[in-house]
C-alpha cells in the first residue's frame, strides 16, 4: 500500500492543519508514492524501534512523538535523533509523526485517556479556532458517581500503568468532575478550574504549578509517557478500522524513558 493512502487515512482524523505552529507532524521520513508492507505504531521513534521494525517487515513506522523537531544540521549518528534519521533512510523505513494534531482533534489523546479513566459526557476543554468542529486541547466531563479522591488516583495509575502520581493537597475528599488533558498541560489549569473540575489530570508540572490551583482542585500529574501511550491505541484503531487490508502492529518496544526508583 503507497504510505500516502495511509498517511491520507490518518489525517481525515486528525488533520496536519490542527498542528501547533512550533510542531513537526506528518511524514518526515519516506515518500508518500513509496509502497510498505506492514506498518509499526509507538510513542517515539527509538533504536529498539527500529529493531521491532526490521525484525517485523514494517516499511513505516507511525509515532505520536516526532522524532525531528529542531533543524538538523548533521547526519553523522552523534545523537539518537541523528542516528535513528540516518539509520531509517539506510533501511528504507519511512517516518510519521501524529502530534499536537492528534492531541486536539476530537476524539483524540484526551478523549481516549478521559475514557480509560471512566470519565464521561466529554467536552473540549479548550476549543481551538478553526473550522473543524469540536476540536481542541483537553476535556472536561463527569464519573458516573463520585468517588474518593485516592480511589481515583489509584485507578488511573492502574489505568495509565503509571507507577507514581504527583499530586497537590487534596482539595475535596470526593471527585465527580475530571477534567483531563494529555501531555505537558500545565497551561490548562485555570481552564480546568473555570470548568468546575474537582481534579486535573495531565502531566509535566513543575513545582509551582501544584500551588496555583490554590485548593481550588486538586492537580494531579501522572508522567508524560503514561498519559500519551494510549496514541498507540488510537492509531491502530484508525488503521486497522479503514484499511481492513493492511498490516497494522503495535509497538511492543515503546519504552518510557523515565525510571522510577521508589523507597520500600
Amino acid at each position: 500500500m503507497k504510505i500516502k493512502e495511509i498517511t491520507d487515512t490518518i489525517e481525515r482524523f486528525a488533520p496536519l492543519t490542527l498542528q501547533e505552529s512550533y510542531d513537526n507532524a506528518g511524514l518526515i521520513v519516506g515518500r508518500p508514492e513509496d509502497e510498505v508492507e506492514a506498518a509499526l505504531v509507538a510513542v517515539d521513534v527509538t533504536d529498539e524501534v527500529l529493531d521491532e521494525a526490521e525484525r517485523t517487515g514494517c516499511g513505516l513506522v507511525i509515532t505520536h512523538h516526532p522524532l525531528v523537531f529542531h533543524a538538523l544540521k548533521r547526519f553523522n549518528s552523534n545523537g539518537c535523533v541523528q542516528r535513528c534519521v540516518e539509520r531509517a533512510i539506510r533501511h528504507g523505513i519511512a517516518l510519521y509523526a501524529c502530534h499536537t494534531n492528534l492531541d486536539s482533534a476530537p476524539g483524540g489523546m484526551s478523549w481516549r485517556l478521559a475514557a480509560m479513566l471512566g470519565v464521561g459526557g466529554l467536552r473540549v476543554l479548550q476549543p481551538a479556532a478553526g473550522a473543524v468542529p469540536g476540536a481542541g486541547f483537553g476535556v472536561v466531563g463527569e464519573l458516573p458517581e463520585a468517588m474518593d479522591t485516592d480511589a481515583f488516583l489509584r485507578r488511573t495509575m492502574e489505568r495509565t500503568g503509571a507507577q507514581v502520581v504527583r499530586h497537590s493537597a487534596f482539595a475535596a475528599e470526593r471527585v465527580r468532575r475530571v477534567a483531563v488533558c494529555t501531555g505537558a498541560g500545565a497551561s490548562l489549569a485555570g481552564e480546568a478550574c473555570r470548568a468546575g473540575a474537582d481534579i486535573y489530570v495531565t502531566s509535566d508540572l513543575k513545582y509551582n504549578d501544584f500551588m496555583t490551583p490554590d485548593g481550588a482542585l486538586t492537580i494531579a500529574d501522572v508522567g508524560h509517557f503514561e498519559s500519551e501511550y494510549c496514541a498507540i491505541d488510537i492509531l491502530f484503531d484508525i488503521l486497522s478500522e479503514n484499511l481492513r487490508t493492511f498490516a497494522v502492529r503495535r509497538s511492543e518496544s515503546s519504552r518510557n524513558p523515565v525510571h522510577y526508583m521508589v523507597s520500600v
